[in-house]
């Protein structure tokens, strides 16, 4: 086995990505798991075969490795065991109805059971798995298999598809700019910016790595029938992170992450577990991401979406401004950095509170009630809803922070911003 050796990573942390969001009372518990699934990603739970005997590598070079894959093309399959300590997303959607469901997908006017944006929520509770397919930077595929259904997710030259089998929907958009291989690094055509594969979920870790990380080979492992170091990511003096440790399993061969496995600081079993439990380098059929709805699917434009949520976001609103004003509330800001960094969303002055529900499902309720904590402090008032890993903070006023972080460290964010 090749010995613990640590590196310091100094590259600055990425900047957040900002994405609208819709800020409702009983849809925060959703969003807080939609970010762990999003944000942390996708790796399986694999039984070890004995842990190979490599040429010993330093931690630096372990990740140069990584940074040097050139892997682009490769299929295999996906374990993806995510437990955020929270009840399964499937049966929260199925209480909320219309709340969780594609806009117009309640009542048969627009919307599609297809469309990623929710689909790939169901990633955030429970085991999946994931059939994968990559040729080059223009051709992916991910299909999630259930026992009597399947859903996929093709990006093909300047197309992207997503199908569901179980309600025959489909959903079809054009790439988004700069699909033809300029998004390396920047956001996934297919998943809409959603990691599907370890290398995604790697990536994103290591651009959180900075002088508050440490870095170490902690050993060699066997995933999917290949020999693999293991690159083990640990904050330093991070108190208030709710991230206790990642391990990314990263083929010898050539580079490229197999598995990823994040543990919190609570214990008790990982957050998320993601891996290859088989893999191949050799080139996908072209077969493989060729998409045709079939007879009698309900298809979906994804302008038409767009141009039915414009339509909407456009009501009772008195000019340009106005609508502008909406938007920027939706924006995130960051209190803190690397590990601690909590997101803020929602105005400083309540303008755009959510509201008490009455209309609240009770299941959705007793969700809520399940997660909420009552909290006070120089900001207020709010509940805090907790997961294994991101908690979020939504006060009475309106604002909510989220964040890989305790309900004390949210706490403090609050009060700091106000």
């Amino acid at each position: 086995m090749a010995p613990n050796d640590s590196a310091q990573i100094t590259e600055e942390d990425g900047e957040a990505r900002a994405g609208r969001r819709r800020v409702t009372r009983y849809a925060v518990p959703v969003a807080v798991a939609g970010v762990a699934a999003a944000t942390i990603g996708l790796v399986p739970a694999l039984a070890a075969s004995g842990d190979p005997d490599l040429p010993k590598i330093s931690a630096q070079q372990l990740i140069e490795k990584i940074a040097a894959s050139d892997t682009e093309r490769l299929s295999g399959s996906v374990k993806i065991t995510t437990d955020l300590g929270i009840p399964s997303l499937g049966g929260l959607t199925g209480a909320m109805g219309s709340s969780l469901a594609p806009q117009g997908a309640e009542d048969g006017k627009g919307g599609s059971t297809a469309d990623p944006t929710t689909k790939l929520m169901e990633l955030g509770a429970g085991t999946h798995t994931l059939r994968v397919a990559a040729d080059g930077p223009d051709k992916q595929r991910v299909s999630i298999m259930n026992d009597a259904a399947e859903y996929s997710l093709i990006h093909n030259a300047g197309e992207v598809w997503a199908y569901d089998s179980a309600s025959n929907e489909a959903y079809h958009a054009a790439s988004p700019k700069g699909a033809d291989g300029s998004h390396q690094g920047k956001e996934r055509p297919a998943g809409k910016g959603v990691p599907a594969t370890p290398k995604e979920f790697a990536e994103q870790a290591l651009k959180a790595a900075g002088d508050t990380t440490s870095v170490s080979v902690d050993g060699t492992a066997r995933i999917a029938g290949r020999d693999a170091y293991q690159l083990l990511i640990k904050p330093k003096q991070a108190a208030g992170s709710t991230v206790g440790s990642i391990t990314v399993a990263v083929d010898a061969k050539t580079g490229t992450p197999l598995k990823f496995t994040l543990m919190p600081t609570s214990g008790g079993k990982a957050v998320v577990d993601v891996g290859f439990t088989k893999v191949d380098f050799a080139r996908p059929a072209a077969s493989t991401f060729d998409f045709t709805p079939p007879k009698g699917a309900k298809v979906t434009q994804a302008d038409e979406d767009t141009a039915r949520e414009s339509a909407k976001g456009g009501e009772g609103a008195k000019d340009l401004k106005e609508l502008k004003d909406r938007n920027e509330l939706n924006q995130p800001k960051v209190i803190g950095e690397g590990w601690n960094a909590v997101y803020v969303l929602g105005s400083s002055d309540g303008a755009s509170a959510p509201s008490t529900s009455d209309e609240m499902p009770q299941d959705a309720q007793k969700f809520m009630d399940a997660l909420g904590d009552k909290v006070t402090g120089k900001f207020g008032s709010g509940t805090v809803f907790q997961t294994r890993l991101v908690n979020a903070l939504m006060t009475d006023d309106g604002r909510v922070y989220v964040g890989a972080v305790t309900k004390d460290a949210l706490v403090k964010a609050a009060n700091q911003a106000k």
